[in-house]
């Protein structure tokens, strides 16, 4: 039997930011609490990637990138095509608690730095890959 779909296969970055308060900067996009990442660019390192994501939905600028934290998978479909995104995701640290500007034209209502148990009271309405990356961040 063959695959009736093709699977189209996608990669991502994105941070677990935290800023020196122990704060963690956290969006609410699409009905959902979530932290920001994007795809991959043509010619794009993964981390390049993920420092360039935060940096567009949240408006930061200085980031200092930490160690990556884990990979994601997730599946999705868009008018009848399956997709199959790999999300790499990175501890980042920022400097104070820096305004953050919430990138509107890609559905981002709010961006916020959250306490640790503001954040842990959101996991309900967040995605199962998000709760995965808050797991690893707390390791």
């Amino acid at each position: 039997m063959s695959q009736k779909y093709k699977i189209q296969e996608l990669t991502a970055a994105g941070g677990w930011v935290e800023n020196e308060f122990g704060e963690v900067l956290w969006i609410f996009r699409l009905g959902m609490w979530d932290l920001p990442k994007g795809k991959l660019e043509n010619n794009e390192e993964i981390h390049e990637c993920a420092i360039r994501e935060v940096q567009e939905e949240c408006g930061l600028r200085e980031i200092t990138l930490g160690r990556k934290l884990i990979e994601t998978i997730h599946g999705y479909h868009i008018e009848g095509v399956s997709f199959k995104k790999t999300t790499h995701w990175y501890r980042m640290n920022v400097k104070g608690r820096p305004e953050l500007n919430p990138q509107f034209e890609e559905d981002i209502e709010l961006a916020l730095w959250l306490t640790k148990k503001d954040w842990l009271s959101k996991l309900h309405s967040t995605y199962q890959t998000v709760c995965q990356v808050s797991e690893a961040a707390m390791k």
